[in-house]
């Protein structure tokens, strides 16, 4: 079974409290925007592979905060070294979410390597993340939701199968200074 993307994405963060959100480029940045634009949302503009380095960084600065980076899984696959080193270090408030359609959709929905046997989750186990999974079932997400808006004792990944989507775009502000200036007011932090 494959999953809606934007019903999975807005399902994971209805409730979302205090969580701060890093969005991938392209269909995770629409995805996010479509569920509610947000202060703590930080939206990627060709940055591919950088969401869960990214996400790694504010996990570590903002310690009493949860951070969920949703992202695909062609970006995943361009960034695999972060899955060692968030293994290495290990900040339990850090959760990610790969929507992962075995395409680069963005692109022209050429195959990816999960499209191939890839395992996302098995790759994060062995950088030693200890919780990976993949979702197949809508029944799922909301244990992954939970988890995700909440501080733990080490990383989360989830891998959630979707299917192939035409959604229309939905677009944030692409001012990277304004997106950022805005994510830091939302901690209390000067704007430089």
């Amino acid at each position: 079974m494959s999953l809606e993307r934007r019903a999975v994405v807005a399902q994971v963060l209805a409730d979302r409290g205090d969580t701060a959100v890093v969005a991938g480029l392209g269909a995770p940045t629409y995805d996010l925007f479509a569920a509610g634009d947000h202060d703590r949302n930080f939206y990627l503009w060709g940055a591919m592979g950088g969401a869960a380095m990214i996400g790694l960084g504010l996990a570590l600065a903002q310690p009493d905060v949860p951070i969920l980076v949703i992202t695909g899984d062609g970006e995943m696959l361009m960034g695999l070294g972060a899955f060692a080193t968030i293994g290495v270090q290990r900040p339990g408030n850090l959760s990610i979410m790969i929507l992962d359609n075995e395409l680069y959709e963005e692109t022209g929905a050429q195959p990816t390597h999960t499209a191939l046997g890839v395992d996302l989750a098995a790759v994060a186990r062995g950088c030693g993340i200890d919780d990976a999974r993949t979702i197949r079932e809508a029944d799922d997400i909301a244990a992954f939701a939970e988890r995700a808006r909440r501080l733990g004792n080490a990383p989360s990944v989830a891998v959630v199968k979707i299917a192939p989507s035409d959604a229309p775009k939905a677009l944030p502000s692409r001012d990277g200074v304004w997106i950022k200036r805005r994510v830091r007011a939302s901690f209390g932090l000067p704007n430089l």
